[in-house]
């Protein structure tokens, strides 16, 4: 009796302590939310995603060009390291699993994974930046590439995994040689968790700033050349917050805004889509 009574306040305690450590978390993030709302709300109005970034001392202005740049970035950065992503994590879960090679793929990964954005853009730019003698978009696209692809690796792989094993039994039976089964059976069947992890990688990237300081840098004007550098949110908001201007503060806040609702908004739909096609 006395031993249950025990073990039922050390049951209390734990919880006690996890509901203290949750809360504590989400008293800073709903005081960082509520910062950037009421800070960045204020900016917020047509000019914003019509107007170019402005210069010190001028009013108004907007963010269009720096949206429109971190679009491309995004999209290119995606576009490039999601299908070499999904390649790899097919590769380890289908036919590395046990391998030397699988294993030293699979722990590089982790490495890329852990590593800082900031090396990451260092890299790019002694790669290509200072081989070309040129900052450029396609720069910025290859370094938030790199961080698109080992997120993408690693859902695609652990999804892969989760496929019984009876489908690929069943399909192998049929006669279906070990590609088909792969691209019609096991990858249908874990394509929820696959764009799930495609999601949250674009969510990571949206709002990197140090690996396009050192490759994208950054343009005052419209300009959708890729091959030369380009405006966008993370670099445009650094300056513009570090900026006596209460013009470009309050511009740099509404950009923190923007990405916070993107990233947000990429978060509920990954959860949403995975949660419905899971469940189907």
């Amino acid at each position: 009796m006395q031993l249950h009574s025990k073990r039922k306040l050390v049951n209390k305690i734990a919880l006690s302590l996890s509901l203290g450590a949750m809360l504590f978390g989400l008293f800073w993030l709903a005081w960082i939310l509520f910062t950037v709302l009421e800070s960045g709300i204020l900016a917020f109005s047509v000019d914003l995603f019509t107007q170019m970034t402005p210069t010190v001392g001028v009013q108004g202005g907007g963010l269009a060009n720096a949206i429109a740049g971190s679009g491309l970035l995004v999209a290119a950065g995606a576009l490039i390291g999601s299908p070499l992503g999904i390649l790899v994590g097919i590769y380890l879960a289908e036919y590395g699993q046990s391998t030397l090679l699988g294993k030293l793929t699979r722990y590089v990964n982790d490495l890329l994974l852990s590593a800082p954005s900031i090396v990451i853009g260092l890299f790019v730019y002694a790669v290509v930046v200072a081989k070309t003698g040129q900052f450029s978009g396609w720069a910025g696209a290859l370094a938030l590439a790199l961080i698109v692809i080992p997120v993408v690796v690693r859902t695609t792989e652990s999804m892969l995994l989760l496929v019984p094993n009876s489908l690929r039994e069943a399909a192998y039976a049929l006669g279906a040689p070990k590609r088909t089964v792969i691209l019609w059976v096991t990858l249908r069947a874990a394509k929820a968790g696959v764009v799930t992890g495609i999601l949250l990688s674009v969510a990571r990237i949206a709002g990197e700033t140090a690996p396009l300081l050192f490759t994208a840098l950054s343009n005052q004007f419209w300009s959708l050349d890729m091959s030369h550098p380009i405006a966008n949110l993370p670099k445009v908001i650094y300056e513009f917050a570090m900026n006596g201007d209460p013009n470009l503060q309050r511009l740099a806040w509404a950009g923190v805004l923007l990405i916070t609702l993107g990233v947000l908004a990429l978060n509920i739909v990954a959860r949403v889509f995975f949660r419905q096609q899971h469940s189907n």
